[in-house]
């Protein structure tokens, strides 16, 4: 082994002579670990300490030093090795961070070191020995003997430069995660903030549930599911576009406070903040209402990023947002009327607001209605104003068909979505429990549905029939978990929060 081995891959090493040469290098290297008697891929490994721990034994080893330590076992991938001479030093990275090994000829012996000739960067090893500190005050383990555990037929990205294609990254997100810190920093940030959700809520004494995928009603929400086939039953079923209607059958049940985090899948186009298959919070609270809601998502938002952040205030899209409660409060037609200069009292005319619209240069199609009108005025006028947390509250009753009429507003429902940086990443009810209403509503949706609207929520009957067996009224709240993620960790796109987003398929790619 010569000075120190860098790495010799390109991003996503595409393949090619050079890529497959190294690679056929590295198959024979394992051959002839094979007939020297070592199985590149041994069954079991002994590993008595992290890299962490290791370093932590040494604090307050002065450099130099090889204090009396009981021995340590540790393991890792190699992303470093440095020869010189009679001794050579491995950088080995295991999950809680990077170690230095030191390896000396007359310590582990002329086979064992000679055997580092067939290393790679990428092989994963596993080392025994004695904590120290080099002259220079690295931590690192004095090797007695080493194996290695895996060898890896491909090397890892390039060293200096990392993985930067971001479809790359985002295809193969082992490389990214083998390659960049901040995106493996990115995804324990998101296990931490599902956690202290789940811990919050279990606080409060909701109890976690699991609902069916599987289901023969797309439900809850106005989007289009992916369609599939139940063989044993010989019936079409939909993958879920919402958890509501499920969690709401288990209020009729007698449960009081209920949570769900679970997939949800719509067959819908990708933006910065959409992914067909993502994740949500759905949870529901007998007795409790939007308002009930609104206080709890401060509450948890802002202690959730206390717990994992260290802080309330977080750097996102170039803006200092502040979650410490209390949250702005703006109703849904003050807000059109403030941003966006639209008082709707002025178009009291489905016809005359659509013309306005259209005057402004928004797209307001013909078959949409009044309700679609005035949330395409807010998606324009309204939402990228919203950037410190808000909630945006009272809805128009044709987007809500789920929510309990607002006393004293005509057309108007007690709903509120809640904005931070320019889009929602909440949206909450007052739960309509009244099954004549709600069959009333779900026929509305389905008149817009025939004169051309397909963004709107039809009839579950047999939700129809629990709710008619008697729902207490409650609040009812969705949070979408990789949004929020997005927020707390400053990344601009749904993507760098997903491990494996979906992307077309090379296959299709090579075609078009």
């Amino acid at each position: 082994m010569g000075e120190e081995q860098d790495t010799q891959a390109v991003e996503g090493e595409p393949a090619g002579t050079g890529a497959e040469s190294l690679r056929a290098q590295r198959i024979e290297r394992a051959v002839q670990l094979r007939d020297a008697g070592h199985d590149p891929y041994p069954p079991r490994i002994e590993r008595t300490h992290s890299n962490a721990e290791v370093i932590g034994m040494l604090a307050g080893v002065e450099s130099g030093a090889e204090p009396d330590l009981d021995p340590v076992a540790v393991v890792g991938r190699v992303v470093a090795q440095r020869g010189m001479g009679r001794a050579s030093f491995l950088d080995v990275l295991d999950g809680s961070g990077r170690l230095q090994a030191l390896l000396r000829r007359n310590v582990v012996g002329d086979d064992a070191y000679e055997r580092l000739k067939l290393l790679d960067l990428g092989d994963f090893v596993a080392v025994q020995g004695t904590p120290m500190r080099t002259r220079t005050g690295e931590p690192t383990v004095g090797a007695t003997s080493w194996q290695l555990i895996t060898k890896a037929l491909r090397a890892p990205p390039e060293k200096f430069h990392g993985l930067t294609d971001v479809e790359t990254r985002q295809r193969q997100r082992y490389l990214d995660l083998m390659a960049n810190e901040e995106v493996r920093d990115t995804f324990r940030a998101r296990s931490r903030i599902v956690a202290a959700i789940r811990r919050r809520l279990d606080e409060r004494g909701y109890l976690e549930v699991e609902t069916s995928v599987l289901q023969e009603e797309a439900g809850g929400a106005a989007a289009r599911p992916f369609e599939t086939h139940f063989e044993a039953l010989g019936e079409d079923r939909v993958l879920r576009i919402s958890l509501e209607l499920h969690l709401k059958r288990l209020l009729v049940g007698g449960y009081e406070r209920v949570y769900e985090i679970g997939r949800i899948f719509r067959n819908e186009g990708f933006s910065q903040r959409h992914n067909p298959e993502f994740t949500m919070l759905e949870l529901y609270e007998a007795y409790g209402d939007y308002g009930t809601m609104a206080t709890l998502v401060e509450e948890v938002v802002s202690g959730v990023a206390q717990e994992v952040l260290g802080t309330t205030t977080v750097s996102f899209g170039g803006n200092e947002i502040d979650f410490r409660p209390p949250w702005r409060r703006l109703g849904y037609v003050e807000a059109l009327r403030e941003y966006g200069g639209l008082d709707l009292e002025e178009f009291g005319d489905t016809e005359a607001l659509r013309e306005e619209l259209r005057r402004r240069g928004l797209d307001a199609p013909s078959e949409a209605g009044r309700g679609k009108l005035m949330d395409i005025a807010a998606s324009d006028l309204v939402e990228p104003h919203l950037v410190q947390p808000t909630f945006l509250l009272d809805y128009p009753i044709e987007l809500s068909p789920l929510a309990k009429r607002k006393a004293g507003a005509e057309g108007l429902v007690e709903r509120f979505e809640a904005f931070v940086g320019g889009f929602e990443f909440a949206n909450a009810y007052s739960e309509l429990n009244d099954p004549v209403d709600q069959r009333d509503r779900f026929e509305t949706q389905r008149a817009l549905r025939l004169a051309g609207d397909d963004e709107v929520e039809l009839a579950d009957e047999d939700f129809l029939l629990a709710l008619e067996h008697g729902m207490p009224p409650a609040g009812g709240l969705g949070l979408g978990i990789d949004r929020l993620v997005m927020l707390l960790t400053g990344q601009t796109s749904i993507r760098e929060v997903i491990l494996f987003p979906q992307h077309r398929s090379l296959s299709r790619q090579d075609d078009e």
